[in-house]
């Protein structure tokens, strides 16, 4: 690959205990990837407050000493691991910053962590990660805070961090096969297995038993198993290691129990809309699987794919009726 196709991740921390499990996926999967990693901080500062005011002044000079240094040690520890990093300081709002720097200098992968200094995951989510889940011209790897790194540190949450298997929801909408061709992508890098979830909303195949209604549910879930099959002989032809999984319930537990199951290193999610991610969607199935999920979780709405990546998937987008 050339140094023109590297891929650009952007890793935003706030250097707390809290941020080593998101640091050690991030420099993990910049290294599965072979892509450069650019680590940043946000020093908040609310708009309209004199940043020139003695008081904030000193405010500010004391925060980006110990923002800069964490930087600088991050960088040594990403470095150690073969990892090109550079770091990038900012003062402002942080979903906003965060967004500015991956407009500008092209990510690719959005890493942050669901939880920070707070320890506040309702918070975080709905101010920070959510905005730029929302915004991101690229995908959002969102990193839940591993117990153990609360007091272990960086380098106990380094130990966790793996991308062997990865779980893509699928429901063969054109923005989950964007998310399945990412997750492909990541796949190929990094040597993972894939296992593809399709699930069977109880809403959408009613409750009643009737034979004609238990001939169409029937019907629909041949259907769907043909058009895993085909998704995993694509996937396949590719050479990359491939399953399908069918399950039964509402999509975010079912996405979870999924992930518990099988172990899953990563969960791959599409999400809908021109504009980011809707309040219901939002509300109903992808934050509800970030919120509750114990492992990394990527949200794909602009599957940004480098131009040397041959699509794996075509012609596959077709919503099956259920």
């Amino acid at each position: 690959m050339s140094a023109s196709e590297e891929l650009k991740l952007l890793f935003a921390t706030d250097g707390s205990h809290g941020s080593a499990a998101a640091e050690a996926h991030a420099c993990v999967l910049a290294k599965s990837l072979g892509a450069s990693l650019t680590v940043m901080s946000v020093m908040e500062f609310p708009p309209g407050m004199d940043p020139d005011y003695a008081v904030n002044r000193l405010y500010l000079d004391d925060l980006m000493k110990e923002v800069t240094t964490k930087l600088v040690d991050l960088k040594a520890r990403a470095v150690a691991l073969g990892v090109s990093v550079e770091s990038s300081l900012a003062t402002g709002i942080p979903s906003e910053e965060v967004l500015a720097v991956a407009r500008t200098r092209g990510a690719d992968v959005i890493v942050v962590g669901t939880r920070g200094k707070t320890g506040l995951e309702h918070i975080l989510l709905g101010s920070t990660a959510e905005r730029i889940i929302r915004m991101a011209p690229c995908p959002v790897l969102t990193v839940p805070v591993k117990k153990q790194s609360v007091d272990g540190g960086p380098n106990t949450a380094e130990s966790s961090a793996t991308l062997k298997r990865i779980l893509v929801a699928v429901d063969f909408s054109d923005c989950s096969l964007d998310a399945l061709e990412y997750g492909a992508l990541i796949a190929q890098r990094s040597n993972a297995s894939l296992k593809l979830l399709h699930v069977l909303e109880p809403v959408s195949y009613g409750l009643d038993f009737t034979l004609p209604r238990t001939a169409q549910r029937e019907s629909s879930k041949r259907a769907v198993m043909k058009r895993l099959s085909d998704l995993v002989s694509a996937l396949g032809s590719a050479g990359l290691d491939s399953d399908s999984l069918i399950s039964g319930g509402l999509p975010a537990d079912s996405i979870l129990e999924a992930a518990r199951a099988q172990s899953v290193d990563m969960i791959v999610i599409g999400t809908h809309g021109r504009r980011g991610l809707s309040h219901a969607l939002f509300g109903s199935v992808a934050e509800s699987v970030i919120r509750r999920s114990s492992c990394p979780v990527l949200t794909v709405r602009n599957a940004k794919l480098p131009s040397s990546h041959r699509r794996v998937l075509s012609g596959q987008s077709m919503p099956i009726n259920v």
